[in-house]
């Protein structure tokens, strides 16, 4: 079986490629957007919480976009397929008004906000079409390897946006009325790039070939879904989930602000002060693997407590790394700052990696779709009350605030982690089918 598996996947290494491309676009946007927006914002507003607000622009309209427009385009059928006229709608929309931002920083507080609004209304209602490509396209039994080819172009887009593209803010271009100007190559260069992605999956992608779903996924509201969950027996699926909500809280409210630390306080180049979120894509994209068979030897829960324990230790090292190193040269300190942040990363991806496949061992196939929601719902919704709080945190305690907060949300984690009983592979509780035919896209 093993066999026919591995034979049947390699019908599929193109096309699984070629929907990978819509989250190579989704991997090369963010890290610019979460690195450069809030230094463009920082040209207007003072107030960091104010400027955490608007960064939870994305993960707000995510809660309502996503099951929405993944809804309509199940119900959708045209000429070129179901999902398709979403793709070659939005995601164009999408590169056009993330290619204007740096431009309309230049300018206007309210062009960069309406700018920002429209790039996340469309990039969030594309999300969903663009997961649920996947499944329409290949066989149940070949998700799981499609998904690990996937998510490693995500990993890479992150690596080429932070480390390559980034370099581009350095460089100036000759603007009209403004002459050499920085901080603007990365942004419609990778609009180019998302172009293409587009051209790429509309030509070569033909949903009418689409392999037809047997089962299909029972959709429950989250407030149904949170009721499931509350009535069980066993709160193994409460605790892991209230876990990844404090996990996400601590992360969500570093991520957002680590461009502005290295520029503010590291005293970096606005192409460098990407590089600190980009240590942490390269070790996702080295070390989620490696996670996983540790996982596998070791147990979920056991992976997950140890990475989180280690990260309260690293992240308080971060809170304390500034004055430790405030004789130093720049140079040591951006690079002991870099390396911190890639420690974070290999224990970061451990927990994401191994925390998913740990909660859908604890649904049955009937059940999945639940959970899956269940683990969004939590992880976006860290991901709208934390940047607030962490900016709040800056203005009031300065910059080094944001890691002993985040320190402290992963200790709360550990300990919620403590209360969960269930979600290793040998437990009962889960069908042979889930494995191949429910699979995280794109994490």
């Amino acid at each position: 079986m093993a066999k026919t598996q591995k034979k049947g996947l390699k019908g599929y290494y193109t096309t699984t490629f070629l929907i990978g491309l819509g989250f190579f676009t989704m991997g090369l946007m963010d890290p610019l957007y979460d690195t450069y927006v809030p230094i463009f914002l920082a040209r207007f507003v003072e107030s960091k919480a104010l400027i955490g607000s608007i960064m939870t622009f994305d993960n707000i309209l995510a809660i309502f976009l996503i099951p929405v427009f993944s809804a309509i385009s199940d119900r959708t059928h045209t000429r070129i397929g179901r999902r398709m006229p979403f793709i070659v709608i939005c995601l164009p929309v999408t590169a056009v008004a993330f290619g204007l931002i740096p431009f309309s920083a230049l300018n206007s507080l309210w062009l960069l906000i309406l700018l920002v609004f429209i790039l996340n209304l469309f990039k969030q209602a594309v999300r969903g079409p663009v997961v649920a490509l996947m499944p329409d396209m290949i066989p149940g039994n070949l998700r799981s390897e499609a998904n690990g080819v996937i998510n490693t172009m995500g990993g890479i887009a992150t690596i080429v946006g932070t480390v390559g593209l980034a370099r581009l803010m350095d460089i100036p271009i000759n603007l009209p009325g403004r002459g050499p100007t920085t901080e603007i190559l990365a942004f419609p260069i990778s609009s180019v790039l998302v172009i293409i992605a587009v051209l790429l999956l509309f030509f070569f992608v033909k949903e009418r070939k689409a392999t037809a779903s047997e089962q299909s996924e029972k959709k429950e509201p989250i407030l149904h879904s949170l009721k499931v969950i509350f009535k069980e027996q066993d709160k193994s699926a409460l605790f892991i989930l209230l876990s990844l909500l404090f996990w996400f809280i601590g992360y969500q409210g570093i991520l957002p602000f680590v461009g502005l630390y290295s520029k503010d306080i590291l005293r970096t180049s606005s192409g460098t002060a990407s590089l600190a979120a980009g240590m942490v894509g390269i070790a996702y994209a080295l070390f989620a693997i490696p996670s996983g068979i540790v996982a596998h030897r070791v147990g979920r829960k056991k992976t997950i407590r140890l990475s989180l324990a280690i990260l309260v230790i690293l992240l308080a090292g971060v809170f304390l790394h500034d004055p430790l190193t405030s004789g130093m040269s720049d140079a040591f300190r951006q690079y002991t700052f870099w390396a911190l942040l890639f420690g974070f990363g290999i224990f970061w991806v451990s927990v994401v990696t191994n925390s998913f496949p740990m909660l859908w061992q604890m649904s049955t196939y009937q059940t999945v779709g639940i959970y899956t929601g269940l683990y969004y719902f939590f992880s976006q919704l860290a991901s709208i009350i934390s940047p607030p709080i962490t900016g709040a945190f800056i203005d009031l305690f300065g910059f080094r605030a944001i890691f002993l907060y985040g320190s402290a949300s992963m200790l709360i984690a550990f300990f919620l982690m403590g209360r969960v009983m269930r979600g290793e592979p040998s437990d009962d509780g889960k069908s042979e089918d889930l494995e191949t035919d429910d699979t995280k896209v794109g994490e």
